[in-house]
């Protein structure tokens, strides 16, 4: 243990402390750990060759990466065949878990048809247009019009960024380019790109536990954050602001779930000043909140959607963008006079991805995946909050399949621990010594397992959560002795 303190007080700096957590969680679970573990016996991953996502360069070096090999249902397996309950789903994505056959043959059945054909120039493949019309009649918030293909979701939202700008050149509203997002979005990893522009604005968090104030209502807290909102569309002036994007669920900012009466009011403001409402449902969709989308559960009425991840159960890439009839007509009527709508991908509607999403999107109607979610959320989300007394602990918030975890001194959001203590690496570290994956994120932990969850599996998972929850209280308390 004493090896765990110094590292943990030598390895967390500062200025990088979110992503410090992310780096320390092996160092800890193999330190700690008494089973067979990779970081010991694969010693010819140390140092690979792949620049990977959202990871130091010294971890890639110094360090050996957990490598998983193989997957079933909400389990995957590493190297050494140990046995981990994924209770992220891959990232948000794999939702029904890791060996459906169906998925697998679908893929099989279209790679010995035609693996590959583009979508320009209106050419295109069945599997396309089928996916693209059973889409449009899935999502039932509103109409929508068209829709384009991708092969993630970042590449969706930026997607979305062209045909906004695109729709208000066709308009004759050159200064109507501004973007409006919510603080903690994952805005905070962009600045080492210098991509913070001055056409990407950001407005309050809806995060009510950390930021209402004393004596304030959810709906209180909903209304001022609707004011400030309007505060700074008026300020920027609103023939300058084009859209304001939002997740009905913030995933990546910690499973954050929006006040009451919050997109009411929201959207209220932008239809006053004629800005569109882009849903990211990119986390939310196909039945993550026990709805299938995001949309039906929080009543919110957008004009451009984004979606990937459980659009085939991450079984192979796919995006796509929901576009509205009233944005996708001006793009359709002012193309002449504009030029075509000049954006795509080579693998927009891959035909293979389109006929696994297809698959997906039958499977989830067959087996009434909402209906599943629903069923077996409460005993999530319940078994989860039962540890919300917890001294470390200052909010355990969730819907359906997806829960996140504060870990805060005094119950209080201002009074974070100490940075070098590393409280949430340590607990990620103790989850994945007893055989459960959870998402890192500096002291807040989120997990969104497979919508495919079994009640024992929940309970294994809950029980896990629980060991690594008492260790976690036993190391906060030995650091606070030695204060």
């Amino acid at each position: 243990m004493a090896i765990i303190n110094h590292l943990l007080r030598s390895t967390l700096r500062s200025q990088s402390v979110a992503h410090e957590y992310v780096i320390l969680a092996p160092f800890l679970s193999r330190l700690q750990s008494t089973q067979a573990s990779p970081h010991r016996e694969d010693s010819g991953f140390k140092g690979h060759d792949m620049l990977a996502p959202f990871t130091t360069g010294w971890q890639c070096t110094n360090e050996n990466p957990l490598v998983i090999e193989r997957s079933e249902g909400s389990y995957v397996y590493d190297t050494n065949g140990r046995k981990y309950l994924d209770s992220l789903a891959g990232l948000w994505c794999t939702s029904l878990g890791g060996n459906e056959p169906r998925l697998v043959a679908a893929a099989t059945k279209q790679l010995n048809t035609l693996p590959f054909y583009h979508s320009y120039w209106n050419h295109t493949t069945k599997p396309s247009l089928d996916l693209a019309k059973e889409l449009l009649e899935m999502f039932t918030a509103r109409k929508m019009g068209k829709v384009f293909f991708t092969n993630s979701g970042s590449e969706a939202n930026d997607t979305q960024v062209k045909l906004v700008r695109y729709y208000n050149n066709a308009l004759g509203r050159p200064k109507k380019k501004k973007f409006i997002a919510c603080s903690k979005a994952l805005t905070d990893l962009h600045h080492k790109f210098d991509i913070p522009a001055p056409s990407v604005l950001h407005t309050d968090c809806p995060h009510f536990w950390r930021y209402h104030l004393p004596g304030e209502t959810e709906e209180e807290f909903s209304t001022r954050l609707a004011k400030n909102l309007e505060d700074l569309i008026l300020k920027e002036g609103p023939e300058t602001i084009a859209a304001f994007i939002a997740e009905p669920v913030m995933g990546a900012g910690g499973a954050i779930l929006p006040p009451t009466t919050y997109f009411e009011k929201i959207q209220a403001v932008l239809k006053k000043y004629d800005i569109l409402f882009i849903a990211d449902e990119v986390m939310c969709a196909f039945g993550r909140l026990g709805a299938m989308f995001g949309c039906d559960k929080y009543n919110i009425k957008p004009d451009l959607v984004s979606l990937a991840k459980a659009l085939s159960s991450a079984y192979i890439p796919i995006g796509a963008v929901l576009v509205s009839p009233e944005i996708s007509d001006v793009i359709h009527s002012q193309s002449d006079k504009l030029g075509s709508f000049s954006h795509g991908f080579t693998y927009s509607g891959h035909p293979t991805a389109c006929a696994v999403a297809l698959e997906t999107l039958k499977i989830y109607k067959e087996r009434n995946i909402v209906e599943q979610v629903k069923r077996i959320s409460p005993r999530f989300q319940v078994g989860i909050k039962a540890f919300s007394d917890s001294p470390i602990i200052g909010e355990i918030r969730g819907t359906g399949l997806v829960s996140g975890t504060d870990f805060v001194d005094n119950k209080s959001p201002n009074d974070p621990f100490p940075p070098e203590w590393g409280v949430g690496a340590y607990f990620v570290a103790e989850c994945r010594k007893n055989g459960l994956i959870v998402r890192p994120g500096g002291d807040t932990i989120t997990m969104a397992p497979p919508f495919i969850i079994s009640p024992q599996e929940v309970d294994e998972l809950i029980s896990i959560y629980g060991k690594a929850l008492k260790a976690t209280e036993e190391r906060v308390r030995k650091l606070k002795a030695q204060k």
